[in-house]
């Protein structure tokens, strides 16, 4: 812990120097302002000035480079730490300060304020993910006071801000077209009268895919989104003043993606091509949101906000999962990280012999999800002379549930590498089984400020219910022959604090103390996921430098892993103590425009660094692929000890330049110390992105993005089964009409 106190005790002195700085812009005494329930900040100000670490990526930061993969727009944000898995960011496995990454299952994913995981309590791996193109802002909440956001509180939350109903009317029409057929389409109106506002948008976005299998076959996907919203209002002069917000969001997605990646000979020879056994791969799916949202102004003090919400998944990824050769069965993971020991079953794999009469079981795993429940808040604060006092109470009331209803079925292959279906499974003899949860959260944050200090304590409280049912692989019918059921129930108090001290204008210090918490699985007695998280940080404005710097400790008492099929493992969610871990790291954003005086241009540079070291405090064995077995002092796997992002941008008021480079370190793909061996590693990589923009008028714009800039060719994980790439270079231009 030494070097983690000289980090602490450096920052205090960056505090202390940077009080006798004269810098040419000051961080403002703005208004306090009530923040709806839809955001975590709203904008970059309140963020700034959260008592724990926190990020807000604004609407101007989100068009520089039109993303379409939320891999890439998070990169900038440091203490954020993710693996990539299809190149495109369909689905995303997201970390915040040394969280598992996989399938983004330990953060608090939120859409508008709403939990959008397919199942939050019962099943949270987001197998969905909303599409970034369509967001306006995405909030990162990483630090201490983070007890209003749950039920995951140990790394932090994660909100996306879709569209806004516009203030007048207003939209815009957007198409681009690049490498590999990638395309996108994106219209969007709106308007707002005095008693009513709306906005509706439809975005495309579809690609054939960079990798190669068989005969260019399509590996890449089709997706569609639309979303709608409605608001109702009151005069402005009225005396409450109410609203109601309603919305319709829908998605389908078709996706000829797999699990199935390939062995380190393979790779190194042509990285970016598919065993032909992964032909008939494919996610089909559908994701509905419903929400209503009301407002209710008593005065410029206090305001409550409910919001009714309703979210439904339903998908079936159909992928290949075993190889039977002289009936002894073997799952894909095993076959391509031990080429040499299933030698027979690689080479049914990749089409290069004629296999028996189901040889490949190809399972549908065809899942269906509910989300649904009910939240408020509660908002009162008063503002005296030198002082604020801000309460805030949040209720909600949550069920969902997670259906599985899966099958195989089974095919041969020749030696020109197609297959044929030769046994058609029956639907539920795979998996028939239904989790749920019912869940009642509350909690109560206190911020107190006076004069330069703002303390802000508060208390979360989680009770649920988490349930499964099995009716078992002959009850196809669901009839109740031999069901199985289990429960486990929770009841825990999440407390926190937080505090800022401002030494003036340009510098203040942050941090705090808060219980990290995660829920566990329906197995009976099965412990939640707890910590303690500390932080300590300053955020500084020195001349026309600007930045935030800070030191974090999570000591886990008890870190819970998950059986995830995406992590090489059986796919059954089952979770399993790993007892101890500590994770600690540094992160810092340092910002600075070397044109600050110039009238004409701008020329921002952004510089982020993470470092993050996560070693597990005892010993233990496990059949998880991402873990396996583990000894005191190993490392987790998946986490990079250093991240570093530079963004350099030229500005003008007709045309933009913009460059975006990202380093990431080698990281570990199983639990280990020591030197990494080489089947156990990724190795670390450079990716370089361009973007540019020219403005005819203030209706019309050019735009054009070049990804990976230098072509480097790397590989992102090995998991679910094998290595797989990142995406080459890329390039795509495209029009933008605005009304």
């Amino acid at each position: 812990m030494k070097h983690y106190l000289s980090l602490i005790t450096a920052l205090l002195s960056l505090s202390l120097v940077a009080q006798n700085e004269k810098p040419l812009d000051s961080l403002q005494d703005l208004e306090e302002v009530i923040i709806s329930t839809n955001v975590i900040f709203g904008n970059k100000y309140v963020a700034k000035n959260r008592t724990g670490s926190a990020y807000y990526i604004s609407p101007e930061e989100l068009k520089k480079f039109n993303y379409t993969d939320i891999n890439r727009v998070l990169r900038t944000v440091p203490g954020v730490n993710i693996y990539e898995e299809d190149g495109f960011g369909l689905r995303p496995n997201i970390s915040l300060r040394g969280t598992s990454p996989e399938r983004s299952a330990k953060i608090s994913l939120m859409e508008d304020g709403v939990l959008i995981a397919p199942a939050p309590y019962s099943a949270p791996a987001a197998y969905y993910f909303p599409s970034i193109a369509r967001m306006e802002a995405v909030e990162i909440l990483k630090g201490s006071s983070q007890v209003q956001y749950g039920p995951f509180t140990t790394g932090g939350a994660i909100n996306m801000v879709s569209t806004q109903i516009p203030d007048t009317f207003h939209g815009k029409i957007f198409g681009s077209y690049g490498s590999f057929n990638t395309g996108q389409l994106q219209a969007k109106v709106g308007d707002s009268r005095e008693n009513f506002g709306y906005m509706v948008e439809y975005l495309n976005y579809n690609s054939d895919g960079f990798k190669n299998i068989l005969d260019n076959q399509n590996t890449g996907f089709d997706k569609n989104d639309v979303v709608a919203k409605f608001r109702v209002n009151s005069n402005s002069d009225a005396k409450i003043q109410n609203a109601l917000d309603l919305k319709f969001q829908y998605s389908d997605e078709v996706s000829n993606e797999t699990y199935l990646g390939l062995t380190e000979a393979d790779f190194d020879t042509n990285p970016f091509d598919r065993y032909a056994a992964s032909q008939e791969d494919q996610m089909n799916a559908e994701h509905v949101q419903i929400t209503a949202t009301h407002t209710a102004d008593f005065n410029e003090n206090f305001r409550i906000t409910t919001t009714g919400y309703y979210n439904r998944f339903q998908r079936n990824w159909y992928k290949l999962n075993d190889v039977t050769f002289n009936n002894t069965r073997a799952g894909i993971a095993d076959i391509v990280s031990d080429p040499e020991t299933y030698s027979d079953y690689l080479a049914i794999v990749k089409g290069e012999t004629n296999s028996t009469d189901d040889a490949l079981g190809v399972k549908a795993n065809n899942r269906l999800y509910n989300s649904k429940g009910i939240q408020s808040k509660f908002d009162y604060h008063i503002k005296g002379g030198n002082t604020f006092h801000d309460i805030e109470v949040g209720l909600r009331y949550h069920y969902d549930e997670e259906d599985r209803f899966q099958w195989v079925d089974k095919y041969k292959i020749d030696i020109q590498g197609l297959m044929t279906l030769t046994q058609t499974g029956i639907p539920g003899t795979d998996a028939n089984r239904i989790s749920a949860a019912k869940a009642f959260a509350a909690y109560a944050m206190y911020k107190f400020r006076y004069n330069k200090i703002t303390i802000t304590p508060g208390l979360r409280y989680e009770n649920m219910v988490l349930e499964r049912q099995d009716f078992g692989k002959n009850d196809v019918n669901r009839i109740g022959l031999d069901v199985s059921n289990r429960e486990n129930k929770v009841d825990v108090f999440i407390p926190g604090i937080g505090f800022s001290y401002k030494f003036n204008n340009m510098t203040s210090l942050f941090g705090g103390v808060h219980k990290g918490f995660s829920p566990p699985s329906n197995q009976v007695g099965q412990k939640p996921e707890e910590s303690i998280n500390y932080e300590l940080g300053s955020r500084f404005a020195v001349s026309r430098l600007k930045g935030e710097i800070a030191v974090f400790y999570n000591d886990y008492s008890n870190l819970l892993g998950s059986d995830l099929a995406a992590t090489g493992g059986t796919g059954s969610l089952e979770q399993f103590n790993a007892g101890e871990v500590n994770v600690a790291g540094l992160e810092a954003l340092i910002n600075y425009d070397l044109l600050s005086k110039n009238p004409k241009y701008g020329l921002p540079i952004s510089l982020g660094y993470t470092y993050t070291h996560a070693e597990f405090e005892n010993s233990f064995g496990s059949t998880d692929g991402l873990w396996g077995e583990v000894e005191a002092g190993d490392q987790l796997p998946y986490l990079p000890e250093h991240q570093f992002n530079l963004m350099v941008s030229l500005e003008h008021e007709k045309y933009e330049l913009n460059a975006s480079g990202r380093y990431l370190g080698t990281f570990r793909t199983m639990a280990g110390s020591g030197a990494i061996p080489t089947n156990e590693k990724v190795d670390s990589n450079f990716v370089l992105d361009f973007s540019a923009k020219y403005h005819f008028n203030k209706h019309l714009s050019v735009m054009g993005n070049i990804f990976n800039a230098l072509d480097t060719t790397y590989a992102v994980s090995r998991v679910p089964a094998g290595l797989r790439p990142g995406m080459p270079f890329a390039a795509n231009a495209g029009l933008e009409f605005r009304f």
